[in-house]
């Protein structure tokens, strides 16, 4: 093997936040990170025995990795992008990737205002306000990588009150990215990853009617995995993305509906 092939995607000695990463796509991107060589700060609002087995894989790595705790439906979020670039150093990357689960649990039985209510709130404007917040302290100190989640057929249309809710809100997120890519040139770049269908809780139950329409719209033939997104953001936070910024790019096996 090419020994600098190991150099690619590093993101060696960087400090990295990714919120909402108990579980699932942010969990993977936290581990995938820690694999980089990055230290890792592990966000969660509810969740703390599982946001500390994330930090124990993270630490398993050699990296350095700590866990802390806000919830963005009970207060505000502006203060934990300051307070963790003033208790831990400067963070180098930011990941937005907390979010409210409506299609599982007591969130699924909430009335379509609720939901609404809930996703704006975590989805949207924890998302806005800590990129603004971070971002204007990355752009001061000269650089910084932020990277949000969106949903790859917000901005194509689908059926249903799910996708009437989640397209408002991942529209907002993704038109959000590509204009503070703008506002926080050419310090800091700020990217989007667009997941498809991706085998997280939801993806595990689906019944035998959702498992088909996904095969049928993913020209790959099978269900993304949480690792696919990972892998993607390493690559989009790293160095060797270094001319990509304001992009939102889908990761949804080839579907084009």
């Amino acid at each position: 093997m090419n020994e600098n092939l190991q150099d690619f995607a590093s993101l060696a000695g960087m400090r990295v936040v990714v919120t909402g990463a108990s579980s699932g796509i942010g969990k993977e991107i936290a581990l995938e990170c820690a694999r980089a060589g990055a230290n890792i700060v592990v966000h969660y609002a509810q969740s703390k025995e599982a946001a500390q087995a994330v930090v124990d894989e993270c630490e398993a790595m050699g990296v350095q990795a700590q866990s802390v705790q806000a919830d963005f439906l009970q207060s505000g979020c502006d203060p934990l992008a300051e307070s963790i670039w003033n208790e831990s150093g400067p963070i180098d990357i930011w990941v937005n990737n907390a979010g409210v689960d409506l299609l599982t649990g007591a969130g699924a039985k909430l009335d379509f205002s609720e939901k609404l209510e809930k996703l704006l709130a975590v989805d949207v404007s924890a998302c806005v306000h800590l990129s603004r917040k971070v971002g204007r302290l990355m752009q001061k100190r000269g650089r910084g990588t932020i990277l949000n989640i969106g949903w790859d057929q917000a901005d194509r249309g689908m059926e249903g009150e799910s996708a009437e809710l989640f397209s408002t809100a991942k529209n907002a997120v993704m038109g959000f990215t590509r204009s503070l890519a703008v506002s926080l040139a050419p310090e800091v770049r700020v990217n989007c990853i667009a997941p498809g269908w991706i085998q997280t809780e939801w993806g595990d139950q689906a019944s035998s009617e959702w498992q088909s329409r996904v095969l049928q719209e993913t020209p790959l033939k099978r269900w993304g995995k949480p690792t696919d997104i990972a892998k993607l953001a390493r690559f989009l936070i790293s160095s060797e993305a270094a001319y990509l910024t304001g992009q939102v790019i889908n990761a949804n096996g080839g579907a084009v509906r």
